[in-house]
């Protein structure tokens, strides 16, 4: 089988522009650091967008006031009735709102700068984007270089803008007659770092109103300046450097960068580091050719499907979609932290990452063949263990339990949902078991041993022994994947379950690689675990005392699915599932679901044989499955770019073809589903058979 011409079916899907997409913008980044523009190349108009023009980095953190404003160990904690036992959590604001809210929003991502065109018009006058007319942008993903062309009353200009694929830099060359009658300049703008509402999902804009940040400006070279900036504890630095012009000042955090008189051509750069300082300078054509050979790289490596043999008429559009959410989710998704939920682009949740996503984020990162991009993030996991370990303790429990919305310090943010929930604890040890396959060696089993021995122990400890039924449970209280179940009420969430009796078996597996002897409480509740919780018309509930009303519940996480697919379903009858699965098609509120549910449901159709269905499934036309042409996957109104969709989709069409292909060489295949025919190279499947 020839193998995929991977350049001819990348670049048939760069990102192209011809107007204004309010919620469409194009970003450059590397996992690390992202700079995201509009029609321009930079952020010049951000008003005609309905999203932040985002600069944010994976180390830019601010807490208002000071670090340690308000203590975790302050707060009166609810407490549940556990069997007998009282466990607090951080779950109620009564009382307490100011420093519940304080300890939400803080530590939250910062918005490094705001670098945008002041683009005059020929009487003088500042151009707004009335004035200007987008011509033609594209993102040029073989070489991860961004072109715009733009008129300003009707004189063109052109950019390029890229990003370092190793450093915190973006590079920028501009092209335009209007440098000659001296009507274009950049100007460089800092925010305040202050979060701009209470409300997760209103806290996504830029602060300019602020007081509290500072910045101060060094110019070492004729050609460059240095920009020292603090906010209470916290400091960063930026450093531009330009191949002419000159820089003033407006205030104390606005400034202009002028190019010559008379010029056509110009080039800027710009480095972004934490309070270490900029060690090194950029320059436009480094930045442009390591990019170029990066993302080269990037394509030629990991895995590739190719749908143009199909005919199915939206397979062109899934082929899209597969190959943005490639790029979006190594821009966004890759670095060193577990990511937010809109990425690199803008704030959410106040720039928090949320552990129950991060399967959904970067899971399919080694499913492609590009494993060290997921491996940049497990490190941290084994960062904040000893937090981990912290809060199991605190509730009475063993090993280490994993919070869920939480900051690079590892401190869980308090909630009504997030600290009850338990489906981001089997996380680590599936992501470290996906490592592991991908390198099979002791260096992979010492360096994620402890994180998947310490995850198991909590899960052991947190099952309970029901004497009077004879079997281990899960919760009371626990909030299950699909949050809409009161935690005082909830028992034996079906997805959870079974995702205990993988975490633990694969935990034992660990156990015998590394020469231990299998763990014997852990090998109770594996045999000892509930069965999934059926209702009496013989679908799978999402937990045990659910009302047998199935359709109050049909809304958010059909989580239950998850059960096969997502997981290996050692405990799910694969009868009760496919009618679980036609009643969910047929019955679910979709327009209430999220971007992740519809490859799950998509992955529980591949595993009872139905690649047709799972790719339909793909492709739903529901407002929460939109890819936007910029490849986000847009969910509503102030969140336009939802990632855990993205990966959800790759991860998704990994187990669709490795399960249902004629498969050649290795790893490679083709999938034939009616119209379909998909062609694929590079991809692993999700599970493989435990042998202990």
């Amino acid at each position: 089988m020839s193998a995929i011409d991977r350049r001819g079916l990348v670049t048939r899907h760069h990102p192209v522009l011809t107007r204004v997409e309010p919620d469409s913008p194009l970003t450059v980044g590397n996992g690390e650091f992202a700079f995201t523009v509009d029609y321009t190349g930079l952020q010049s108009f951000p008003q005609a967008y309905r999203v932040p023009l985002g600069t944010q980095s994976q180390w830019g953190w601010h807490s208002t006031g000071s670090k340690g404003k308000v203590k975790h160990d302050q707060l009166r904690l609810t407490v549940f009735d556990t069997y007998g036992r009282k466990v607090g959590y951080a779950f109620d604001d009564a009382g307490q709102q100011e420093d519940f809210h304080w300890l939400r929003q803080n530590p939250h991502r910062m918005q490094l700068v705001q670098i945008g065109f002041v683009l005059r018009t020929a009487d003088g006058a500042q151009g707004g984007p009335e004035h200007g007319e987008p011509v033609f942008q594209t993102l040029n993903l073989w070489e991860g270089c961004l072109e715009s062309q733009f008129l300003l009353e009707g004189i063109p200009t052109e950019v390029t803008t890229v990003c370092h694929p190793h450093r915190d830099c973006i590079a920028v060359r501009v092209s335009s007659p209007l440098m000659e009658l001296g009507r274009l300049a950049v100007r460089i703008a800092y925010p305040s770092s202050r979060v701009v509402s209470d409300e997760w999902d209103q806290s996504v804009g830029l602060n300019w109103q602020g007081n509290g940040h500072h910045t101060h400006m060094q110019q070492p070279e004729a050609s460059s300046a240095v920009w020292t900036r603090t906010m209470d504890d916290d400091s960063y630095e930026v450093r531009a450097d330009w191949s002419h012009g000159s820089l003033v000042s407006e205030s104390e955090h606005v400034y202009m960068l002028t190019p010559e008189p008379g010029s056509r051509e110009w080039e800027f750069t710009v480095d972004f580091a934490s309070s270490a300082g900029v060690t090194q300078r950029s320059s436009f054509t480094e930045t442009t050719e390591a990019a170029r050979r990066h993302w080269e790289a990037f394509w030629l490596a990991g895995g590739a499907a190719d749908f143009s043999e199909s005919t199915d008429s939206r397979a062109h559009e899934l082929e899209r979609r597969t190959i943005l959410s490639q790029y979006v989710t190594a821009v966004h998704c890759s670095g060193s932290l577990p990511p937010q939920e809109t990425g690199l682009m803008y704030n959410s949740w106040f720039g928090k990452f949320h552990l129950e996503m991060h399967w959904w984020h970067a899971a399919h990162f080694p499913l492609w063949d590009r494993t060290p991009l997921l491996a940049r993030s497990m490190d941290w996991y084994r960062r904040i263990l000893p937090k981990a370990q912290e809060l199991a303790a605190s509730q009475g429990y063993e090993g280490a339990r994993w919070p869920k919305m939480i900051g690079p310090d590892g401190e869980q943010g308090p909630s009504s949902i997030a600290t009850l929930l338990i489906w981001q604890q089997p996380h680590p040890i599936m992501l470290a078991e996906l490592c592991y396959r991908s390198d099979p060696g002791e260096e992979t089993l010492r360096q994620y041993a402890e994180l998947v021995l310490e995850s198991a122990r909590f899960m052991a400890s947190f099952a309970y022994w029901d004497d009077n039924s004879r079997r281990y449970v899960l919760g009371p209280p626990v909030i299950p994947a699909q949050e809409c179940h009161r935690p005082e009420e909830t028992v034996n969430p079906a997805f959870e379950l079974e995702y205990w009796r993988y975490g633990l078996e694969t935990a034992q597996l660990w156990r015998s690689r590394l020469g231990l002897q299998l763990d014997p409480l852990w090998e109770q509740v594996i045999r000892g675990l509930s069965a999934l919780p059926v209702s009496d018309e013989g679908v799978y509930l999402a937990h045990e005392q659910c009302p047998d009303t199935y359709l109050r519940y049909n809304e958010d996480h059909p989580s239950m699915l998850g059960a096969l697919g997502v997981l290996p379903g050692r405990l799910v009858d694969h009868a009760v599932m496919r009618r679980t699965l036609g009643k969910a098609v047929a019955e679910w509120k979709w327009d209430t679901a999220w971007g992740w549910d519809f490859p799950m449901a998509a992955m529980t159709a591949s595993e009872l044989h139905e690649p047709e269905l799972a790719l339909d499934l793909l492709l739903l036309e529901k407002s929460k499955n939109t890819y936007l042409p910029n490849g986000h996957n847009y969910q509503r109104p102030g969140l336009s770019a939802y990632l855990p969709g993205n990966g959800g989709l790759l991860s998704a069409l990994a187990v669709i073809c490795t399960g249902n292909s004629q498969q050649q060489e290795g790893k490679a295949g083709v999938l034939q589903a009616g119209a379909w025919t998909i062609r694929w190279e590079g991809l692993s499947p999700l599970h493989e058979k435990l042998v202990r």
